[in-house]
């Protein structure tokens, strides 16, 4: 079963999202980003997921991170917590 390892932001608005996402972009380190604004208790490890398999995750994560370019920064990405921006930092 394929594996993934991914971090993540998680926040309140699509704006807030897309104005991290240039932070980020722009130089921001995103585990410092995430440690700042994410809602996620991830948050305090960098946004750091670990390890997960397909299904682990809400329908809407699972694709980008199981099919999105590896160490770009996605998002904003919609779900039912809220907007994340998503790091997908490995898969095999």
């Amino acid at each position: 079963m394929t594996q993934a390892s991914a971090r993540h932001i998680l926040v309140d608005s699509e704006q807030q999202c897309l104005e991290l996402k240039q932070q980020i972009e722009n130089g921001s380190d995103f585990a410092e980003v995430a440690r700042q604004h994410s809602n996620c208790p991830s948050g305090r490890q960098g946004g750091d997921l670990g390890t997960f398999g397909r299904g682990q995750m809400v329908k809407e994560f699972d694709e980008v991170v199981f099919n999105g370019e590896l160490n770009r920064v996605h998002g904003p990405v919609k779900t039912q917590f809220g907007y994340h921006l998503l790091e997908v930092t490995s898969r095999g």
